[in-house]
């Protein structure tokens, strides 16, 4: 028989959610769906967490991510209050998912539908090819399948809990084989098994050393569909905070958490600038290392986690765009198991990048002044562990940008540092001001010893009403299982749901107490 998770002890009827991101903001609307009084409070002046805004000139700036996929979670989350994604979201399908480049000069077009894939993929490389891909993708969709449910979207108490038949189909599907190798079962194309596989980087773990279970990635980006919402990615998380606002959660902005306050093993209320608020169960969202601050309490582990590669981003505005640019492009070099062992292994940055280009005004040109268009370049780079430190980065930061923009250059955006008009650089020295571990926004890497059951979990030894959401706990690193992650940490305070309908109730959940400044 299967065991229930285990759920906080004691009473959870008010809930303060620290942390107004994806995370958050999901574990807010689950639990306000499932009857609890809920306060967030956000050290920023507004909702996303990593997924913010920045203005820069007139361009409106998504500083996290930039590919939003599987949107069935996002309109669970607004299920669990009686909301319909359509009403509060506009969100656009992507066509292609993605445009590929690479370095002798071929160029493919990524589709979600598998007959347009297909076809791509025959044009690209050949009939042989486009069964192998037709093989992959039943593949793919099997694998999320068992995976789905079973093992991202559960909380595990114990590694015990992984053992049932849906861990003998993820064996039977080859989940436990490595990826590249895989991959390499249905393509033998270099540059199509590149395309299915460097989602891995994200997850901190080189195609030949990751598990083939996390082609699940792949399936979201491939398969599933990839899409945007009208008005950036920032339109998300303040759709969300805006439903949840309506169901009746109390947003308290510019409000950092200096500490918890606990009797025994019971938080008791939470401690901001400006207050103090007092609560039967806490959500913390922030990093890992500054959940733990918070906390007073590290905890003990026989390995140091290890942490996914970094990245330097650079967001420009540009007064032109240029032929062939697609909403997202992936460019990438001739270098491929090298630039892995660069960025895991000897941490030094990228001989030979392979790049993401985002080009968010190619489907909504209303995020830039009429004319103008914006560029989000993404460049993996060591994270500060291995790589370069925050005092170096500093004093690279300048050349590695001008760099980037030579590369740029060179690879069919001729001109473009003349046309930057606006931009923003962010390194690892910006990462880790923001509280985020080794530098990087990616969190703990998903090795076999830091996922599922073995990743860092969302209970709290030594606290019986704190649950932890957020990238560095389950499920995991991206949109899709951040979304899951404030739902799981949902359920530890109210128990597992059948599912999200019907809202929640609209009475305001409590202020800060007298004498605390709102």
């Amino acid at each position: 028989m299967t065991r229930r998770p285990r759920t906080l002890s004691g009473p959870t009827d008010h809930v303060v959610v620290v942390g107004a991101g994806l995370a958050g903001l999901s574990a807010t609307l689950h639990l306000l769906g499932a009857g609890r009084r809920v306060t967030v409070v956000e050290r920023h002046g507004q909702p996303g967490g990593r997924a913010g805004l920045r203005e820069l000139g007139g361009y409106r700036v998504d500083t996290g991510p930039t590919v939003l996929t599987m949107p069935d979670l996002v309109e669970e989350a607004f299920a669990a209050v009686g909301e319909r994604l359509t009403d509060r979201l506009e969100l656009l399908a992507l066509h292609p998912a993605y445009r590929a480049r690479f370095a002798d000069g071929t160029a493919l077009d990524v589709h979600t539908d598998a007959a347009a894939m297909e076809t791509e993929v025959e044009r690209f490389a050949g009939a042989r090819e486009a069964v192998g891909y037709r093989h992959l993708r039943a593949w793919l969709t099997k694998l999320y399948a068992v995976q789905m449910r079973r093992f991202i979207d559960t909380n595990f108490d114990s590694p015990f809990a992984l053992f049932s038949t849906d861990l003998a189909r993820l064996a039977a599907l080859g989940g436990f084989g490595r990826l590249d190798h895989r991959i390499g079962r249905f393509l033998s194309d270099e540059r199509l098994r590149r395309v299915f596989s460097f989602q891995s980087l994200y997850a901190g773990v080189a195609p030949e050393r990751a598990l083939a279970a996390y082609a699940v990635i792949a399936y979201m980006d491939t398969v599933a569909g990839v899409y945007f919402p009208r008005g950036g990615m920032h339109a998300l998380p303040r759709a969300l905070a805006d439903a949840a606002a309506d169901a009746g959660a109390t947003f308290h902005y510019d409000s950092p958490v200096t500490r918890l306050e606990r009797t025994g093993e019971r938080v008791t209320a939470v401690i901001t600038d400006h207050g103090r608020i007092p609560c039967d169960a806490v959500v913390l969202t922030p990093d890992l290392p500054v959940a733990h601050r918070l906390l007073g309490r590290e905890p003990r582990r026989p390995l140091r986690l290890r942490h996914s590669p970094s990245a330097v981003v650079l967001h420009a505005g540009t007064d032109r765009s240029w032929p062939g640019l697609a909403h997202h492009n992936l460019s990438f070099g001739a270098a491929w198991k090298q630039t892995f062992r660069e960025l895991t292994r000897s941490g030094t940055l990228m001989s030979d990048p392979s790049l993401l280009i985002t080009h968010p005004t190619v489907t909504d040109p209303s995020l830039a002044p009429p004319g103008h268009h914006l560029l989000y370049v993404l460049a993996p780079c060591p994270n500060t562990d291995i790589g370069p430190g925050t005092q170096e980065w500093r004093a690279l930061a300048p050349r590695y940008r001008d760099e980037l923009l030579g590369e740029l250059d060179r690879r069919g955006l001729p001109g473009v540092a003349a046309a930057v008009e606006e931009e923003c650089l962010v390194t690892p020295v910006d990462w880790a001001a923001e509280g985020h571990a080794a530098g990087t926004p990616f969190a703990v890497a998903h090795t076999f010893s830091q996922t599922g059951p073995f990743r860092p979990r969302n209970l709290v030894r030594g606290t019986v009403n704190a649950v932890l959401a957020g990238c560095g706990t389950t499920p995991g690193v991206g949109v899709p299982t951040v979304l899951i992650s404030g739902k799981l940490a949902a359920a530890r305070v109210t128990g597992p749901r059948s599912g999200g309908t019907g809202g929640g109730p609209r009475t305001a959940a409590a202020p800060y107490e007298k004498g605390g400044t709102l």
